[in-house]
């Protein structure tokens, strides 16, 4: 995009973001894990910069999505709070860690990523079922939301708890290596291994994201590498695009989320592998 225009490239960035945010508040993914391969894979920017932006779009995304999706109470705060003391730590850890890779490896790494999570995604439901069974967990996270598309009120119940702790740690590292805020991997982890239904997991992920990338931020900014010519309208695009998202999700059934998850990250994640195999 360097042949463009200044004012052309904010433009094209800012409808980039929008899209982004748009998917990333729908799907509870923070944006992130649509801006970094739409920068570098048709526009050829370089990885750093977009993961950067990638990270203040993940903390625009969080904000603008995450009130919402408290307000509709289809947010699980109890299960956000103890999941997010993980994923912070390991964004930490993920931040310091991505300067040592090669740029191929951070492409290859994105791509399993999200290969992963897509796959994941086109299995039959595994979570999410209502249930009453009474609860044993130590930390009680059983919740409940009012489901429009459904026309009722769904109760569920988390299961896996302490496995679900630790593989949000591995969510973390991956957000703060790839600037994607975990959500590819919470929402997953929420839905098929902890049992949340699709639109809770999506809600709690982003509330949880936006924690998660601020985490790493700091790391990023210190480094250098956030443009603020690259970040301000990728930003405020996202914040533009996560007010359809949020729409969109409470209006589409829960499958149809699914379906739209998978498909678009298989897109994303080819694209993602053939670059890294190219060497970046």
């Amino acid at each position: 995009m360097a042949h463009l225009s200044p004012l052309l490239y904010f433009l094209v960035l800012f409808a980039i973001a929008i899209v982004a945010g748009t998917f990333g508040a729908m799907l509870g993914l923070g944006g992130g894990v649509f801006i970094v391969p739409l920068l570098t894979v048709p526009f050829g920017l370089d990885i750093h910069y977009a993961v950067g932006a990638s990270i203040v779009s993940v903390i625009a995304t969080s904000s603008g999505s995450a009130a919402r999706y408290v307000r509709d109470r289809m947010t699980n705060l109890r299960l956000g709070m103890l999941l997010e003391v993980a994923t912070t730590i390991g964004a930490v850890t993920g931040a310091l860690v991505s300067s040592l890779l090669p740029v191929a490896v951070l492409f290859l790494v994105f791509g399993a990523v999200l290969l992963y999570a897509a796959v994941s995604m086109l299995k039959p439901l595994a979570g999410g079922t209502v249930t009453a069974a009474p609860q044993h967990h130590w930390f009680p996270v059983a919740g409940s939301y009012y489901d429009p598309a459904a026309a009722r009120t769904v109760q569920y119940e988390v299961r896996a708890l302490p496995v679900g702790f630790v593989l949000s740690s591995v969510a973390g590292g991956i957000s703060g290596l790839l600037g994607v805020g975990g959500g590819v991997l919470k929402v997953p982890v929420m839905d098929l291994v902890m049992g949340v239904p699709i639109k809770a997991a999506a809600a709690t992920s982003s509330f949880m994201v936006g924690v998660t990338a601020a985490a790493s931020a700091a790391v990023y900014f210190a480094r250098g590498d956030i443009n603020p010519f690259i970040a301000a309208p990728v930003a405020m695009g996202v914040l533009v695009g996560t007010r359809g998202g949020t729409w969109l999700a409470r209006q589409l059934p829960g499958a149809t989320v699914r379906r739209i998850f998978a498909i678009v990250l298989l897109a994303l994640a080819s694209q993602m592998l053939l670059k890294g195999v190219r060497g970046g």
